[in-house]
C-alpha cells in the first residue's frame, strides 16, 4: 500500500522583506504629518495634504451659515424650482468632497440656507469668502458663435459622463427639459456646423461643434480624451443648472458643537488609546504583535491619506467609520496571531505554523471585511453628506485592513522567522512546545 503524508510547507521570505515593508510603512507615516509638495511637470506644484491639512466637520472646527434667495427673479418660486436648488447645491457639495452640511429649503419663503465647514488651510475665517467655494451665483449658459443665448441651467435636466459604447470615445450626454428640447432644436438648425460654447460664468467649459439638428432633447458632447474629463464637464454643467440665480442675502460663522478644545482631545485619546493597543499586542503574542503594530499603523495612515489627500470632510460619523474599520484591524491580527499559536503548540515548527497559521485565519478575515465592504459601498452610493463620509472611511478602512493585516503582515512575519534567533516558539506566545509528529495516512 502507497503511504500518503502531509507535505511540509516550502515556502520562503527574504530576510529584508521586513526592512522594507516597515521602511514603507514609515515613510507613509511621515507623509501623514507632514504632507508633500511634487513638481507637476508644468512649472508648478501639485500638493499631497498630510493630516494636519485635513478638513474637519462643522462639530468639530465650525464653519459657515450663508442665507440664499432668487436674485432678479419675479414671482415666487415653486416647490419643484426650491427642491431642484437644494439638489443642484448638494451636487456641488458633493463634488468638492464637503460631506458634512446642512441644507434647509423652504418653498413659502423662496430660502435656501446652507452650514458647511471651514476649508482646511482657512486662516481669515471669513463667511463671504468662504462662499466663493460653493460657487452658488454661478450661472451656466449655452451660448452661440454670435454671442445668443441659446440655453441655460434651467434647460438642462441632467448631463452624465460616460463612454460611447461603439467607438470606445469618453462622452458627456445632455438630457434636456421640453422647453430646453424646443430651443436647442432651433439652435442646433441656426448653427449647424458652428460651434456652442457652454459657459459657467464667464468660464469656458467646453466648445463642442453641432453635427446635426438635435429635436429630441438628449445630446452628446464628444471630443473628451479620458473618461475623468468627461465626468468632470458632467459634473460642471450640472452644477450650474440652477433654475434661477441666487445671491446670499446673510453670512455668518458657526461655532463648533462640540467645542473648540474637542479636535486635541480626540487626537490625545486616540493616541493613548493606540499605544496601549500596541502594548497589549507586543506583551501577549511577541513577535506576531510586533508585526500586527507594523499592521495596524499601516491601516491608521493609510485611511487618514485617502480622507486628507482628495481632501474629503472628516465628520464625527467618518471617525465612527475609521475606529470601527481599526477593530476590525485588530480582529484580523488577533484571530492571525491566535491561529499561529495554536499551530506551534500542536507541535508544528515555526516556519510551518506561520503558513498555516495565515492560510487558516484568512477565509475569517476575508468573509467579515467583504461583508462590511458591501454595506460600505451601499452608503456611498445611495447616501450623501455625513452617510457618505462614513461609508467613505469604512469602505478605505476594511481595504486597508485586508491589505495590511492579511498581506504585509504575512510577508513580514514569513522574513522575521528566517532569523534562527527569531524562529522560536516563546516569540509566538507558545509557552511549551509538544513533541512533533508526523501525521500520515495509509491509503
Amino acid at each position: 500500500m502507497a503511504k500518503k503524508s502531509f507535505a511540509r510547507y516550502k515556502k520562503k521570505g527574504h530576510r529584508r522583506t521586513f526592512f522594507i515593508l516597515a521602511l514603507v510603512v514609515g515613510l507613509a507615516t511621515l507623509l501623514c504629518f507632514t504632507g508633500l509638495r511634487v513638481p507637476n511637470g508644468v512649472g508648478g506644484y501639485t500638493t499631497l495634504y498630510g493630516a494636519k491639512d485635513m478638513r474637519f466637520g462643522i462639530d468639530i472646527r465650525g464653519g459657515v451659515e450663508a442665507v440664499f434667495v432668487p436674485a432678479d427673479y419675479d414671482g415666487t418660486p415653486t416647490e419643484s424650482q426650491i427642491d431642484a436648488v437644494k439638489q443642484i447645491l448638494e451636487t456641488r457639495l458633493d463634488n468638492l468632497n464637503v460631506l458634512d452640511r446642512d441644507i434647509i429649503s423652504s418653498s413659502q419663503t423662496g430660502r435656501v440656507t446652507v452650514r458647511f465647514p471651514w476649508q482646511s488651510g482657512e486662516s481669515t475665517f471669513n463667511p463671504d469668502e468662504a462662499i466663493e467655494e460653493l460657487g452658488a451665483t454661478a450661472s451656466l449658459t449655452f451660448v452661440d458663435e454670435d454671442g445668443n443665448v441659446v440655453l441655460n441651467g434651467s434647460d438642462v435636466k441632467e448631463a452624465k459622463g460616460g463612454v460611447n459604447s461603439q467607438t470606445g470615445d469618453s462622452i458627456v450626454t445632455l438630457e434636456l427639459t421640453a422647453d430646453g428640447a424646443t430651443k436647442f432644436a432651433e439652435a442646433t438648425e441656426a448653427n449647424l456646423g458652428k460651434t456652442i460654447t457652454i459657459k459657467m460664468d464667464d468660464e469656458v467649459l467646453s466648445s463642442p461643434t453641432v453635427e446635426s439638428v438635435i429635436t429630441d432633447g438628449d445630446a452628446m458632447i464628444t471630443g473628451m480624451s479620458t473618461a475623468a474629463e468627461a465626468v468632470e464637464l458632467a459634473n460642471q454643467i450640472n452644477a450650474g443648472a440652477l433654475p434661477f440665480a441666487i445671491e446670499a442675502i446673510s453670512t455668518r460663522s458657526i461655532s463648533p458643537s462640540m467645542g473648540s478644545e474637542a479636535l486635541g482631545v480626540m487626537f490625545k485619546a486616540g493616541i493613548i488609546a493606540f499605544v496601549l493597543l500596541c502594548l497589549f499586542l507586543l506583551i501577549n503574542y511577541r513577535l506576531s504583535g510586533l508585526v500586527a503594530v507594523f499592521s495596524l499603523l499601516g491601516q491608521v495612515v493609510g485611511v487618514l491619506l485617502a480622507i486628507s489627500i482628495p481632501q474629503q470632510t472628516l465628520t464625527l460619523q467618518g471617525i465612527a467609520g475609521i475606529i470601527l474599520s481599526i477593530g476590525m484591524g485588530v480582529d484580523a491580527n488577533v484571530i492571525v496571531s491566535e491561529r499561529i499559536r495554536e499551530e506551534v503548540r500542536s507541535g508544528r515548527n515555526v516556519r510551518e505554523a506561520v503558513e498555516v497559521g495565515f492560510d487558516r485565519a484568512f477565509a475569517s478575515v476575508l468573509d467579515g471585511n467583504v461583508t462590511v465592504a458591501i454595506s460600505s459601498v451601499c452608503l456611498i452610493v445611495f447616501g450623501s453628506g455625513s452617510i457618505l463620509s462614513f461609508g467613505y472611511s469604512l469602505l478605505v478602512g476594511v481595504i486597508l485592513n485586508l491589505v495590511c493585516g492579511a498581506w504585509l503582515s504575512h510577508y513580514m512575519t514569513r522574513s522575521l522567522v528566517q532569523f534562527d534567533a527569531l524562529n522560536k516558539p516563546w516569540f509566538f506566545g507558545a509557552r511549551r512546545l509538544t513533541q512533533s509528529k508526523e501525521v500520515s495516512v495509509n491509503a
